[in-house]
C-alpha cells in the first residue's frame, strides 16, 4: 500500500492534470463554436455552387465538350487519395478513426494509391504503415481559401496530366459536437447528374434535379469558358468545406475527450483521497498501537523493577 506522502504527491500531480485538461477543455469549446459557424455558413454556398454547375455541365453546348475534371476514365490505373487530420493530439479517437477507414479503403481497393496529406498526425500514421505519400501540407487554424487551394491544385494537376485517374477525400464528416463520422469519398471526376459517392453529397441531395425540366439558357462568354472558371474553383470549395468539417470535428472530439479527461482526473482525485485517509488512519492507528505498546511494556518494567527492589 502506498504511503501517505506518496498519494499526497499523486493527489497533486492529477489536479495539475485536471487544471490543463480544463483548460484545452475551455479553449475548445471557444474554437468549436467558430469552427461549426463556419461550416453551417459555407453549406448553402455549396449547394448553390453545385447547382450551378448542373446547369452549365447540363447545356447541350457545354456537352460536346467534355472538360478535363468532368472526364470519366474507363481503366483505372491509380488512385489518389487526399487526407485530411490533425496537427495534434490529445483528440480521442478523431485521428485513428479516420485513419482506419482510409486504411480499410486502401486494402480494399484493386488499384495502386498514392497519398496526398493535410495533417501531421495523418502523415506519421500513414508512413509508419508504409503507404506511399506524394505530397504533405499544412492547415493553419482557421483557415482560409488561400491555406486551401496549393492542397486543391495539386490534386486536380495530378488528375488532369493523368497520374492519377480517380481521387478520393478522406476526412472526418461533422454532424453535431458528440456525433463526427469519418467517411472517403470521391473529389474528381465530378459527376454532376450523381451524388451518391461525391464529397458532401448529403448537403446537396436538395438541389433540384435538372432531369425533368431543363431549360436552355444563354450564357457569357459561353457555357464551356464558364466550366473552366466554376470547375476549378467549386473543387477548391469541396477540398475547403472537407477542412472546415474536419476541424469542427478535430475541435469537438478534442472538447469531449479533455471533459472526460477531467472528470476522470476528479473521479481519481476523490479516489485518492480516500486512500490517503484510510493511508493516515492506519498510520495514526500504528503510532497509537505503538505507544500503548510502548506504554504497557513501560509499566510491566517498572512493576518487575518494584517487585524485584521489594
Amino acid at each position: 500500500m502506498a504511503t501517505e506522502r506518496e498519494l499526497r504527491n499523486r493527489i497533486r500531480s492529477v489536479r495539475n492534470i485536471g487544471q490543463v485538461t480544463r483548460a484545452l477543455e475551455a479553449v475548445s469549446a471557444s474554437k468549436v463554436r467558430k469552427a461549426q459557424a463556419q461550416v453551417l455558413a459555407t453549406r448553402p454556398y455549396a449547394i448553390k455552387a453545385w447547382q450551378v454547375l448542373v446547369n452549365v455541365s447540363s447545356q447541350e453546348s457545354a456537352s460536346a465538350d467534355v472538360h478535363p475534371l468532368l472526364e470519366v476514365r474507363e481503366q483505372i490505373q491509380s488512385v489518389s487519395i487526399l487526407l485530411l487530420t490533425s496537427d495534434r493530439g490529445l483528440c480521442g479517437a478523431f485521428n485513428t478513426n479516420i485513419f482506419r477507414k482510409t486504411l480499410e479503403f486502401i486494402h480494399a481497393c484493386r488499384w495502386p494509391v498514392t497519398l496526398v496529406t493535410a495533417g501531421r498526425k495523418g502523415r506519421d500514421l500513414m508512413y509508419r504503415s508504409g503507404q506511399r505519400i506524394s505530397a504533405d501540407f499544412r492547415i493553419p487554424d482557421p483557415p482560409s481559401v488561400l491555406d486551401v487551394t496549393p492542397i486543391a491544385r495539386t490534386v486536380i494537376d495530378d488528375f488532369t496530366a493523368g497520374q492519377t485517374d480517380v481521387v478520393y477525400l478522406a476526412y472526418m464528416d461533422f454532424v453535431n459536437t458528440l456525433v463526427q463520422r469519418p467517411v472517403v469519398r470521391r473529389l474528381l471526376p465530378l459527376r454532376p447528374s450523381q451524388l451518391e459517392d461525391q464529397v458532401m453529397a448529403e448537403y446537396l441531395e436538395d438541389v433540384p434535379e435538372l432531369s425533368d425540366r431543363r431549360f436552355e439558357y444563354l450564357y457569357e462568354p459561353s457555357p464551356a469558358a464558364i466550366l473552366n472558371e466554376v470547375l476549378p474553383r467549386f473543387t477548391e470549395l469541396q477540398v475547403f468545406q472537407a477542412v472546415l468539417e474536419s476541424l469542427a470535428s478535430e475541435h469537438s472530439a478534442r472538447m469531449v475527450a479533455m471533459r472526460n479527461a477531467t472528470e476522470n482526473a476528479e473521479a481519481l482525485v476523490e479516489e485518492l483521497i480516500l486512500a490517503r485517509n484510510k493511508a493516515r488512519q492506519a498510520m495514526i492507528t500504528g503510532e497509537l498501537l505503538d505507544i500503548a505498546g510502548g506504554a504497557e511494556a513501560l509499566a510491566q518494567a517498572v512493576e518487575s523493577a518494584g517487585a524485584t527492589f521489594r
